[in-house]
């Protein structure tokens, strides 16, 4: 309440907020629960999107010096995939690489992503509920650290089954998330994830010994 009030005081009639007032709030809503109860002059969203905003300049003022990805090819050479990859549906993409001296053309070659076939969909009718799907997903911190969340979604009613935080995710600890969250007999028949590193072998034997 004193810092509104130092605000109200030096600005009239509307008060300008200076970029130590944003960091004053955003530090005040990480370590006040009930923040939000007494705001005057300044919204909740606006709080949480100055923090967006910071967290943005962060990552793009460490990423400044560094260069991002492959260069750009010209559009001579991009007319020239494209048109290769059209002339030639049955040419996959080490062919056109191979032609191209060995030069990367997967992302300019342009393919519409085939249906599933009857048989996925028979395979998923018949057992929705045998599913289960795991993936983590990031939360950035008032200090623009990251926590890793995981969580664990049935797939026939799209149940949220269990959801934890950690800042150093193992295959350890991902392996107790998805043990603790099927006790006794109730684990499902599948599981869906995608190819990250910490789903191997480690992960395996320690569900494994888990059980």
């Amino acid at each position: 309440m004193r810092h509104q009030l130092a605000v109200l005081q030096r600005s009239v009639p509307r008060p300008r907020l200076r970029r130590r007032d944003r960091i004053f709030w955003v530090c005040l809503s990480r370590l006040w629960a009930n923040w939000r109860a007494s705001l005057l002059i300044v919204q909740p969203a606006t709080v949480l999107a100055w923090h967006g905003q910071g967290f943005q300049l962060y990552w793009r003022r460490k990423s400044r010096h560094r260069s991002v990805g492959r260069p750009p090819l010209d559009l001579e050479l991009r007319t020239l995939i494209r048109r290769m990859a059209r002339e030639n549906p049955t040419w996959g993409r080490r062919r056109v690489q191979a032609e191209l001296a060995e030069l990367t053309v997967a992302k300019y070659m342009r393919r519409t992503s085939p249906r599933p076939s009857s048989t996925w969909r028979t395979f998923l009718a018949e057992h929705i509920g045998e599913i289960v799907a795991i993936d983590f997903f990031v939360v950035p911190t008032l200090t623009f650290h990251l926590l890793f969340g995981f969580l664990v979604l049935r797939h026939n009613r799209r149940e949220l089954v269990h959801v934890n935080v950690t800042d150093h995710p193992t295959a350890a600890w991902t392996a107790y998330q998805l043990v603790e969250s099927f006790p006794e007999e109730t684990a499902p028949e599948y599981l869906l994830r995608d190819r990250d590193a910490i789903y191997g072998d480690a992960f395996v034997r320690r569900v494994k010994g888990l059980e």
